[in-house]
């Protein structure tokens, strides 16, 4: 059952979610992004993924709206007027309804710490990486030791996308500074 602290962080998250692709606003969609980053992190919390919750708050709403907010600093903001556009409707609708179709599944999931939750639908496997992660890997929290060993290539190739958009951000960056 969802408590009403949960549903209060769902629909914060779909409002700043649709606030940030309705606003013509260059900078209020960055910090709206940076408010729907950050109920993210809560709502994770709550969902006990400490992990992923400091991940989105230090990568999402840190550090990604730190760079955007560098780069429209860097950049010629267009006025007001140069930047109006009409709201696609159809676009809206077409995102209203698969956002209406993504909550009615949302009663299929599992509750937080049920024993019938899909993690434990192979309780073997499950209970192999608990019982011998420090020994396969050296590393006392599982968690890292999924990411950083058993995940490692996967976890290396998220790195090089991140490095990989980092450098693109000061390319921009860069080449806004040449021109001016």
């Amino acid at each position: 059952m969802i408590s009403p602290v949960e549903a209060t962080l769902i629909v914060f998250v779909l409002l700043t979610a649709l606030a940030t692709a309705l606003f013509r606003d260059v900078l209020a969609a960055i910090i709206v992004f940076g408010a729907y980053s950050l109920g993210m992190a809560v709502f994770y919390t709550f969902l006990r993924a400490p992990d992923v919750a400091m991940t989105e708050a230090a990568i999402g709403a840190g550090v990604t709206t730190l760079l955007l907010l560098l780069t429209i600093a860097k950049t010629v903001r267009p006025s007001h007027e140069e930047t109006f556009e009409s709201i696609d409707w159809p676009a809206v609708a077409v995102v209203g309804l698969f956002t209406v179709v993504v909550l009615q599944t949302m009663s299929a999931f599992p509750a937080v710490g049920d024993s019938n939750a899909p993690a434990w639908a192979n309780p073997d496997v499950t209970q192999y990486y608990i019982d011998n992660t420090y020994v396969d890997t050296g590393v006392n929290n599982a968690v890292t030791a999924v990411l950083a060993a058993y995940r490692g290539f996967d976890t290396f190739g998220e790195a090089v996308v991140v490095f990989a958009a980092g450098i693109a951000v000061l390319v921009v960056l860069q080449r806004e500074v040449f021109t001016e």
